[in-house]
């Protein structure tokens, strides 16, 4: 190619714009050396000359981001040292100063001027080399038709007050309109039991189940096991066994009791609640490792009625893994009802299904409404809503590695909650680099609802500016999960406050502790870190409080308890702790 050169192109950002690894622009030769690629749009890049290379394999353009309003231009990676030539311009991305807004080109060239360079040295000075345009318009259509749109980028140190306080969102911070909604479906539970429950089956859920059908059969459970492949049977074994050890651990001893003063005693009792429901999700797949995680704790306590909910498939089975895993955990008593009609069924109770004290486990926000409304009729425990995740990750990581993690939770669904949270631009911007890889490699309903949730309000990077700063963010949202994605994750431990889960270090992905590491998955959602734990053994079991006072031990007890009544006013308290009781007593020796 006389007189012309093939600009290499090794920006990841370019890659995925659509360039091939290569970008077939011609470069018309300078004298000094350089080159300027003509086209009409006004975003620029840099190129050296031909000593230095291409400015592109110095400068890791990362994937274009999006910040609210903004779409914020790829910016170099922070972890390189660029290759300038002594006499090029230092040029890179800077996409905090330089951003185009919405619908707008990639943000233009910021030139990073210092004195002590001599590439700041203005044009007509020597070693001065003239910057290099070239249009990405072209490119980016092709870019924004395979990831979509963009990914939200927010820089929380230059965030408001009220900005802020967005990022503490999630989809179901209101639910007054759900609340509206499942009014009518509750009432109908109700007031027509099987009737109401079947019709939703079939109207909602788009399932064929009636009234003779709701409650799996034995031989249903029995063909379950036919239908799931050995390895998966396997893994739900090892999960189920992992998750049995971890909650046999944390099972309270059924009563304690210590000695307060002497020949006095008081402690508490453990018993097991008579009957719970177990809500296990099915809209948007099969979860069987929510069953295990229902399930396992609440045969550890020992609760004797134990039935699950679960939406039903179109052709009115159950998935046959969701069974497997009752089964293997030790429940055999399955209705197909979900939805805001199974919360009422298992508050109310129909001709089929018995009502429960209790329900748990996650569901959407149609769950999640007829939990809130119905929370005086039955117990509805830990508030488990749609799944959220941040990534908490410092300089010690691959950014690749956060944004494979990032995806996990993501995935579930359009109104999940994930963040990846770090004080590295570089991490920040291998991760956007990664993301449009991960995708590739995943199916296209959860590479719809991750990028939903990354592009979105709830969801996408946030770029703080120390670590502390990432640590106060992260007690602000009290995540769910909380991944501490860090070559020394326990140097982190301490500064975290308010989360559900927290997983430790680079081997211990979302999905390791959602199927078998042991504890439990089932978290509290939407800032409920802050006061609920998760699902655990004592969510399956009431405690009672014992006390017993000897007769050695009774009369200092009832003088400050006589006390304290008489100031109180309370007369009738006061008295039995008088001399009235002593006399009866007597008699009774």
């Amino acid at each position: 190619m006389a007189g012309r050169d093939r600009l290499r192109c090794h920006q990841p950002a370019l890659h995925d714009l659509g360039c091939d690894g290569e970008c077939q622009q011609s470069v018309a030769r300078s004298g000094a050396g350089g080159g300027q690629l003509r086209s009409p749009a006004a975003a620029t890049l840099p190129l050296h000359h031909a000593a230095g290379g291409p400015a592109g394999r110095d400068h890791g353009i990362a994937a274009d981001v999006h910040s609210g309003a903004q779409r914020v231009s790829g910016q170099p990676a922070a972890g390189r040292r660029p290759k300038r030539d002594a006499a090029g311009p230092d040029l890179q991305f800077h996409p905090l100063d330089h951003h185009a807004g919405p619908g707008r080109d990639l943000g233009r060239v910021h030139r990073l001027r210092r004195s002590r360079d001599r590439a700041a040295r203005p044009p007509g000075r020597s070693g001065y080399l003239p910057e290099i345009e070239m249009t990405l318009r072209p490119q980016l259509a092709r870019y924004k038709d395979k990831t979509m749109t963009s990914v939200s980028f927010y820089e929380y140190s230059k965030l408001n007050a009220e900005e802020k306080a967005a990022l503490l969102r999630r989809s179901e911070t209101d639910i007054s309109g759900f609340i509206e909604k499942v009014a009518p479906i509750l009432e109908a539970v109700r007031t027509e039991g099987d009737k109401a429950l079947a019709r939703f089956g079939r109207e909602l859920d788009k399932a064929d189940v009636t009234e003779a059908n709701l409650k799996v059969t034995a031989a249903e459970f029995d063909a379950a096991f036919k239908l799931v492949d050995a390895s998966v049977l396997e893994s739900v074994q090892f999960g189920i066994d992992n998750i049995r050890k971890f909650h046999e651990e944390q099972k309270p001893e059924a009563m304690w009791l210590k000695e307060i003063r002497p020949g006095a005693f008081a402690g508490d009792r453990f018993t097991p609640i008579q009957s719970v429901a177990l809500y296990v999700p099915r809209g948007k797949g099969s979860f069987p490792s929510v069953t295990m995680m229902t399930s396992v704790p609440a045969v550890v306590a020992g609760v004797p009625n134990l039935a699950i909910v679960t939406p039903p498939a179109p052709d009115g089975s159950v998935d046959a893994a969701t069974l497997v895993a009752a089964r293997l955990a030790g429940v055999e008593t399955v209705y197909k009802a979900g939805g805001a009609q199974a919360v009422a069924a298992v508050a109310y109770g129909t001709e089929t299904v018995k009502p429960a004290l209790k329900i748990v486990g996650p569901g959407s926000p149609w769950v999640v409404a007829a939990k809130r409304s119905l929370s005086g009729v039955i117990d509805t425990g830990l508030p488990a809503g749609p799944s959220e995740v941040m990534i908490l990750a410092d300089d010690t990581v691959h950014g690749g590695l956060a944004a494979l993690d990032l995806l996990i939770e993501a995935e579930h669904g359009p109104d999940s909650s994930a963040y990846l949270v770090t004080h590295s631009r570089r991490v920040a911007e291998e991760a956007l680099a990664a993301l449009p890889e991960h995708w590739a490699k995943m199916t296209e309903q959860r590479v719809a609802f991750s990028k939903a949730v990354l592009t979105g309000k709830t969801g996408g990077i946030v770029l703080t500016s120390s670590i502390e700063e990432s640590y106060a963010f992260v007690n602000a949202y009290a995540p769910e999960h909380l991944e501490l994605l860090s070559e020394q994750p326990f140097i982190h431990l301490g500064h975290i406050t308010e989360a559900a889960e927290i997983l430790m270090g680079t081997h211990t992905p979302v999905s390791i502790a959602n199927f078998s590491l042991g504890p439990n998955a089932v978290l509290p959602t939407s800032r409920w870190a802050r006061t609920f734990g998760p699902l655990s053994v004592t969510d399956f079991v009431k405690r009672s409080s014992i006390g017993y006072v000897t007769a050695p031990a009774y009369p200092e007890f009832a003088r400050h308890s006589h006390n304290l009544a008489i100031y109180e006013g309370f007369s009738s308290h006061a008295l039995a702790v008088s001399p009235v009781r002593d006399r009866y007593l007597k008699k009774g020796a």
